[in-house]
């Protein structure tokens, strides 16, 4: 029998959730349009910050019941896709990310709601909110960087009263669990609180950090930063059942409230559903990517979700045949730079000092564990990794990635040896060791 319990621990928190399976439809949409409610929103400038298409959910049936009962009552409804430093949604792909046939249709289904990406490559477009100080940066990274930050963020939000966050929370390589705050630094930042995040994440390293429970040091770096944001912020945190083509919307749990309520209630059911574990190692790991993630900086989640599971000596294979780049915004600097893990980056400071640190965090995530001797100039990598993409053979071997024909794996086969794990629509469960 499934069980619905409604969370009441925190004073501004109204949700429900389930690790045992998904909510019935009325009782997500029932639950939503309680803590919308709640939140007293009559009145107010509201932008709805949401992700773009590499994270899975019934977006469309959460931003129509959120729009049904805000439409009217608000001041303002907008929209804004946190994008962080992906590429720009066109109108006609946002439309169908909510469930409609083109732009013409989005219009018409939402008048008098604009609905706008995040211009991340437009300096023009950001407000300056200050700076973190380096001590506060020290405090809260555990002493590994110390240097002052500048917040920059999309200057939208200084034209609204809330922001309020509409998406799901998965296990995630850079801050522990995605949501909440993290759709606005990265999801709406500058450069700059993106880089220095994300290159805390790849000193703590992906496999140390992802799925860890509670505020870690990026985490609580990204609270800091949204603490400067000008509005109230407020979230509809989700967790959904990844892949989920079954009836209903496939919500495990709701919960809505503030941006740090409400992704602290879905971190901790998310922490139950999208963790599986293996009472041992293999030797080899298959991640077979669905179509929304479009290059290797979004597919190397098949990387990540996996690495803790795969021996010493081991391969992970990402199988993404319509993937064609490394990077759509980053692939120059992948390039020339490479996949190296965390140690050779370290060892090398004046080397690497023009990439942006957030395309090295990148690099080494997919790259995963290993050693650096500055010596004698040796690196050696806990694992393999190859691509089985649409990358040629010699542009993955240039940049020290394995690679795979993705045409002549069998996947059958390889799910029947007990040494590999075959893993379809990977890149959002994660897998630990017991």
């Amino acid at each position: 029998m499934m069980v619905h319990v409604t969370v009441d621990l925190q004073p501004h928190l109204v949700g429900t959730g389930d690790a045992a399976g998904p909510l019935p439809d009325d009782v997500v949409l029932d639950t939503l349009a309680g803590g919308l409610a709640s939140l007293g929103l009559d009145g107010a400038r509201v932008l709805v910050v949401v992700p773009d298409r590499t994270r899975s959910g019934p977006l469309d049936r959460l931003f129509a019941s959120v729009h049904g009962a805000l439409a009217g009552r608000t001041a303002a409804l907008d929209v804004l896709v946190a994008l962080g430093t992906h590429q720009p949604m066109p109108p006609d792909r946002i439309a169908a990310h909510l469930g409609l046939a083109d732009a013409d249709a989005l219009a018409a289904a939402y008048p008098g709601v604009s609905f706008h990406n995040h211009e991340w490559s437009r300096p023009d477009t950001f407000a300056d909110l200050g700076e973190i100080p380096a001590d506060e940066v020290a405090r809260v990274s555990g002493g590994r960087l110390a240097e002052a930050v500048p917040v920059r963020v999309n200057a939208m939000v200084t034209r609204y009263d809330v922001a309020l966050v509409v998406g799901p929370v998965f296990p995630h390589e850079v801050v522990g669990f995605s949501g909440g705050n993290k759709y606005f630094f990265p999801g709406i930042s500058g450069p700059e609180v993106i880089d220095v995040s994300h290159w805390l994440g790849a000193l703590i390293t992906s496999a140390d950090i992802i799925g860890a429970p509670g505020v870690t040091p990026v985490r609580a770096l990204i609270d800091v930063a949204s603490a400067r944001l000008p509005l109230r912020r407020v979230a509809v945190a989700t967790v959904v059942a990844p892949g989920h083509d079954g009836d209903g919307m496939g919500v495990h749990g709701v919960y809505v409230g503030t941006t740090e309520e409400a992704w602290e209630a879905a971190a901790g059911l998310s922490a139950q559903v999208h963790v599986r574990y293996l009472d041992r190692p293999v030797r080899r790991v298959v991640s077979v990517m669905p179509p929304m993630y479009d290059d290797m900086w979004t597919a190397a989640k098949g990387m990540y979700k996996v690495e803790p599971v795969v021996a010493d000596g081991g391969e992970v294979v990402v199988v993404a045949p319509h993937v064609t780049t490394f990077s759509a915004t980053h692939g120059r600097h992948l390039r020339r730079i490479g996949y190296h893990c965390r140690d050779y980056f370290l060892g090398q400071p004046d080397r690497f000092a023009g990439v942006p640190r957030a395309v090295l965090a990148h690099s080494t995530h997919l790259r995963g564990a290993g050693t650096y001797d500055a010596a004698s100039g040796t690196e050696r990598c806990r694992i393999t990794v190859s691509l089985a993409t649409a990358i040629p053979e010699d542009e993955c071997r240039a940049v020290n990635l394995a690679w795979r024909d993705a045409a002549s794996l069998d996947l059958d086969a390889l799910a029947d040896d007990r040494d590999t794990l075959v893993v379809p629509h990977a890149g959002e469960l994660l897998y630990r060791l017991r």
